[in-house]
């Protein structure tokens, strides 16, 4: 099944028009999307990969019409509900809003530089060993998909599954976000910056000694 959100290097969408560096948000309500975003996060009910996820089970239809902030305050609004933080009635103006035991775990003004100044490091200690080096010659997966949960999320895109390249760098070992998406553990394991070659990538690629470097799993790898 097609991802409506996995369009990366898919044909028909237009061309891309870079815009100016100096253009941050297009409208007023940009950034107050963003600030609710990062302050509804900091309530500890999910992770990034969740939040992801969260943007890629929106309805085909809605994914499609939402612009790139509206799709990020659909998936927050669906976490909300999802996790009891509040009721699809004070969502909706239907009641009056209770005040969330989580309250006091809500991002205030003076802690926002901190937060975002820390990030949040996927980089974890695991079992799992190192199977590739530089230069090893790999392919990802044939069909880009979560073994783990059908339909779930997954960080390989679609236009790369079955291509050829070369390991280009370890990065060490990393939170799986196949895993941690779906609540099921952050399952650390190898990541590598992978380049192929654009012709490996597109039947008639405008450029064909192009190269295209993707951060990939171990588990999206197998030796050639």
């Amino acid at each position: 099944m097609s991802r409506v959100h996995d369009m990366g290097g898919r044909f028909g969408d237009g061309p891309i028009v870079p815009e100016s560096e100096d253009v941050i948000f297009h409208a007023d309500w940009h950034p107050r999307a963003l600030a609710l975003t990062l302050a509804a996060g900091s309530l500890g009910q999910w992770n990034i990969d969740v939040s992801r996820h969260a943007r890629e089970c929106l309805a085909p239809k809605d994914y499609a019409a939402f612009s790139y902030y509206e799709k990020w305050i659909a998936g927050v609004a669906d976490m909300l509900v999802e996790r009891g933080v509040v009721t699809p009635a004070e969502l909706s103006g239907a009641c009056d809003a209770q005040i969330s035991d989580l309250a006091t775990k809500k991002l205030t003004a003076d802690q926002v530089a901190g937060v975002l100044a820390r990030g949040g490091p996927a980089d974890r200690d695991s079992a799992v060993a190192q199977a590739f080096q530089i230069g090893d010659a790999v392919m990802t997966r044939r069909i880009a998909q979560n073994v783990l949960v059908a339909g779930g999320h997954t960080r390989l895109p679609m236009y790369a599954a079955g291509a050829k390249g070369k390991i280009l760098r370890y990065h060490g070992t990393h939170v799986l976000p196949d895993s941690n998406a779906h609540r099921l553990g952050e399952a650390p394991e190898p990541l590598y910056a992978v380049v192929f070659p654009a012709s490996e990538l597109w039947q008639h690629p405008e450029h064909p000694r192009d190269e295209v470097v993707l951060d990939l799993w171990q588990s999206y790898l197998e030796a050639v």
